[in-house]
Parts: C-alpha cells; structure tokens; sequence
C-alpha cells in the first residue's frame, strides 16, 4: 500500500469571486475537487475558511485537518449528483427518530428522556410543523405520515452545501428533530450534543466513563461542530 500524500506546492492559498461563487486559488491555481470539478462555494466566508485550511498545510496536505474543504468537497462530488437520494435518506430518520424510543425502566432514566427529548419533539411540532410521538421500546412503529412528509418536504428543500452539513448533523446526533434544531441554531450545540448523549450519559453515571468511548465522542463532537460552523459560513 503507498504512502504518497499531497506535498505543499504553493506559496500562497486565496479566496476570489468567480462565476457562480468563490473559489480558492493557490498560486492563482484554482483548486479542484477530488473528482475533478471546479471547488466554487456559495460564500466569500466559506471561501475564506477553505483557503485558510489550504494555507495551514505544511510539508504535506493532511485532509483531516480540512474540514471545511472536505465538506465542501462532498456537496460538490457526492451530494450535488445524487440530492435527492441524499435528502431521502435523510429525512427517513424522522420514522426512527432518536428522541422517539424511549426506555419502559429503570424510572429515572425515563424521567430523564421524558424532561430532556419531550422539549425537542415539542419545539418540531412548533417550529417545524410536525408532531413526531414517543414510543416504548425499540421496536419500530410508524410516525404520523403527514408529520413526516412536513419534515421530508423540509430535508428536500436544502442545497446540496446545506446538506452536505446537515447529514453530520443527522448522523451524529441519531435525530432529524436535533439536527434541524442544530441547523437552525435554536439550540446550544452542547444542549443539543447532550440531548444526543443521554442514553450514554446515564450508562456512564451506572457503569463509569470508558475512555475509549469517550474519545470516539470527542471525534464525533468535533465533526458535529465542524457542520455547524460549515453552514455558518455558508450562510453569511
């Protein structure tokens, strides 16, 4: 297996107006996507943000540390051909919503999911206009189909840079509810991050902290805060 990564060869990496957007140019080089396309974002902030992770590189280029550029880079390559698919497979969450399933015992870890989750399903059915309904158990049982075709219409009507951050933002909490409520900003990120981590919180105060588990959160809490700050760019 090769090694071989991207060496730095540039001086300078620049945001610039073009047609349909802004691009990042290195050494007046205009970057490129991995598949070849054009990388011209809809925002001078996102731009900015690219080129400054662009003129962080060193010796190398180290994708892991470009968030920005990767996100922007699967709007472009993967979400932009095939949005539909993308904003189906996402609003399919609202039918197993995470704030849904509930626990039939012990109490106060059903107290605790009925006075942290219930706010959430209330707040979608306020602002979003779709009453999504708690169930016991894990097995699954359908939501309302005029609920989820509100939320589907919702999902559907995001560009494919809004998605692009908003399928973090779904995958990472388990929730559409949590993830339009981080879209929208109408919550903290650490409210809506430990909204998300409930049921992992109570099997910590029960069990203790496993470190591992707690660095795999640390990379999920990082890239949760990467889409937020994705789409605050984009929408600047």
């Amino acid at each position: 297996m090769s090694d071989w990564k991207p060496r730095r060869f540039w001086t300078e990496a620049a945001a610039l107006p073009v047609t349909g957007g802004y691009t990042v140019q290195l050494d007046k080089r205009p970057v490129k996507t991995p598949a070849k396309a054009a990388l011209v974002v809809p925002t001078e902030a996102l731009a900015q943000a690219l080129a400054a992770e662009w003129d962080a590189q060193e010796e190398v280029v180290d994708p892991n540390t470009m968030p920005m550029t990767r996100t922007a880079n699967s709007a472009i390559d993967k979400v932009a051909v095939q949005r539909a698919e993308v904003a189906e497979m996402l609003a399919a969450y609202g039918d197993s919503d995470l704030l849904c399933y509930r626990a039939d015992s012990p109490a106060e870890l059903v107290d605790r999911q009925v006075a942290h989750w219930d706010p959430m399903l209330d707040w979608a059915e306020a602002e979003l206009g779709a009453r999504l309904s708690p169930r016991t158990g894990i097995i699954h049982a359908p939501q309302d189909p005029a609920a989820l075709e509100v939320l589907r219409d919702r999902v559907h009507a995001l560009d494919p840079f809004e998605l692009a951050a908003f399928h973090d933002l779904v995958a990472l909490t388990g929730s559409l509810v949590l993830g339009f409520a981080a879209f929208l900003t109408t919550r903290s990120a650490d409210e809506i991050w430990e909204v998300s981590r409930l049921d992992e919180r109570w099997q910590e105060a029960q069990w203790g902290i496993d470190e591992e588990a707690r660095q795999i959160e640390a990379l999920k809490r990082a890239s949760f805060d990467d889409a937020r700050r994705f789409l605050a760019l984009l929408h600047r």
